[in-house]
């Protein structure tokens, strides 16, 4: 009885921590989701103030909005280019690393321009603005080349992977049509003297005739396709099954 109790109370004990596991990783998903969101939502309010202060700022004060943008908008597109990539394409991991080294340096100047941004000092914002301009054109050229590298390295395989399959069907399909090699099978052709005629004549046509009928022989029979077994996959480039009607 002992023994029976303290098993009951064992699978009480897993039953509740597995529910509490299961608890704090759903609270955990809602809150990396939530944050996902404020993120993005943080973001999207943020370049749309530097995309109008582009227009309604003259001046220095525009222009360093704009920097912004530019900057921002590059990074993050390399980011994403790199991270989607690197899922498949374990090459692109030390991409990913000179990336973050570049991100670093892309953090750092967007601060910079955002503090100038109040600066009162529009003379001397304006004496800085080449420097931070062409800060600005470096960062970005090297997260395009980044981002431009990958995404050529992925339509190369892509392309690479297509070519090898095409080659592949093509010998298939070959395959499947042998009968559109063999002698006499082309369309409008009269059907040739069979093996005992060739049999009858010369000993050249007689030995053709032979090999011709043991070819035959030795051609393996292709199993009729069987269908595929298990639930039908409908396919997106498939068209839907109109309905049935009872009329």
């Amino acid at each position: 009885m002992e023994t029976v109790i303290a098993v009951v109370a064992l699978l009480f004990v897993l039953f509740v921590a597995l529910g509490v596991y299961a608890t704090v990783k759903a609270v955990g998903a809602a809150k990396r989701g939530v944050d996902r969101t404020l993120t993005q939502a943080r973001r999207t309010v943020e370049d749309t103030t530097l995309r109008a202060r582009t227009f309604a700022l003259p001046g220095p004060a525009g222009e360093l909005a704009q920097l912004r943008l530019k900057l921002r908008t590059s990074l993050r597109a390399t980011q994403e280019t790199l991270e989607a990539g690197a899922v498949e394409d374990a090459s692109l991991k030390e991409s990913l690393g000179l990336f973050e080294r570049l991100s670093g340096h892309g953090r750092q100047l967007d601060d910079e321009l955002r503090r100038l941004e109040g600066d009162p000092d529009r003379g001397g914002l304006a004496r800085r603005l080449p420097e931070l301009r062409e800060r600005t054109e470096r960062i970005t050229k090297s997260a395009d080349s980044l981002r431009w590298a990958a995404h050529e390295r992925a339509r190369r395989f892509t392309e690479d992977d297509l070519s090898t399959l095409s080659g592949q069907i093509d010998i298939e399909a070959g395959a499947l049509r042998h009968w559109t090699t063999e002698p006499g099978a082309g369309p409008g052709t009269a059907p040739g003297p069979g093996p005992a005629a060739a049999s009858a004549g010369d000993p050249a046509s007689k030995a053709s005739a032979s090999r011709a009928e043991a070819s035959g022989a030795e051609r393996p029979v292709r199993p009729a396709v069987a269908p595929p077994s298990g639930p039908r996959i409908a396919y997106p480039w498939e068209k839907k099954p109109r309905p049935e009607t009872t009329t």
